[in-house]
């Protein structure tokens, strides 16, 4: 997979692809926090899938399209309240939410979902996204009226 962004005063963008298998590859692109636009290349062999993918990525990298280092990554963390230390319930939402965020991160141009903790009181869910703002907006919204709406807080790991 790769991931591409163009961050400006006006507008944040990604752009990214990936692989399906060894006929088909996705192209997956917009604007930074919404489900954007997403063809499918087939050809019927992989090296000429991958020269016509090569130069959508010539293309998108001469307008200014960079990768995000991982280390430039802010850690977003989904905190909620549970009682004692865990439970077998406790573990299944988790993983759920973790499932959820990796969908809704991934479809966003967002980031991803790195997984989670539980323990003393809290369980965490732990989400390395490029814009920490754009991301809790998209996360608040997408968790309301959901299983998943009582979170205790949204925030940013130092």
């Amino acid at each position: 997979m790769l991931k591409l962004y163009k961050f400006t005063d006006r507008e944040k963008l990604y752009w990214e692809t990936w692989d399906v298998d060894s006929g088909r590859s996705i192209v997956h692109w917009g604007q930074l926090g919404t489900r954007g636009q997403t063809k499918t290349v087939v050809t019927v062999g992989s090296h000429s899938r991958h020269k016509i993918i090569q130069l959508e990525i010539d293309a998108i990298t001469a307008k200014g399209f960079t990768p995000v280092k991982e280390e430039d990554h802010a850690i977003l963390m989904i905190e909620y309240a549970i009682q004692g230390m865990e439970s077998q319930a406790d573990l299944d939402k988790r993983q759920r939410l973790e499932e959820k965020m990796n969908e809704t991160l991934g479809w966003t141009g967002l980031g991803s979902c790195d997984g989670g903790s539980i323990g003393s009181g809290t369980m965490e869910v732990c989400n390395f996204v490029v814009d920490f703002e754009t991301a809790k907006k998209v996360i608040e919204n997408d968790l309301k009226n959901t299983e998943f709406s009582n979170f205790t807080r949204i925030y940013l790991e130092a």
